[in-house]
């Protein structure tokens, strides 16, 4: 499976370039997962522009994403969901836990916003 990786300061954007997620692209993309949070990436952005269909194993992928970089303070949002994959979260109900942004740039406004709250919740914890 082919994808490119996009590295920020505060997150990096994992845009696959297939138009299927399925159990063998979805295992590559954990083990991406598990690396980036291994070192220490905290937000995850997965663009999902070229994607049009996933299965149940994709939707979990997101789920583990979303749990890997919760548990480090982080965040995770899926990107340019097309509308099949997007009624896919809806039906799951996971538009309700996972963050859902229709551009990078409002994914960039996220994470900003949510490292500004992380950064004024520990001045205040102090």
């Amino acid at each position: 499976m082919k994808y490119t990786i996009d590295k920020h300061d505060r997150y990096i954007v994992i845009e696959p370039h297939v138009d299927v997620i399925d159990a063998d692209n979805a295992a590559k993309l954990k083990g991406e997962f598990l690396l980036r949070n291994t070192i220490g990436q905290r937000n995850i952005v997965l663009d999902m522009i070229h994607v049009k269909k996933t299965d149940e194993v994709g939707i979990r992928l997101g789920v583990l994403a979303h749990r890997l970089c919760q548990s480090v303070g982080g965040i995770f949002i899926l990107v340019n969901l097309c509308p099949t994959l997007m009624d896919m979260v809806r039906v799951s109900h996971l538009d309700k836990s996972l963050k859902i942004a229709p551009s990078l740039k409002v994914a960039e406004d996220l994470i900003f916003a949510h490292e500004l709250e992380s950064a004024y919740r520990g001045a205040i914890e102090d």
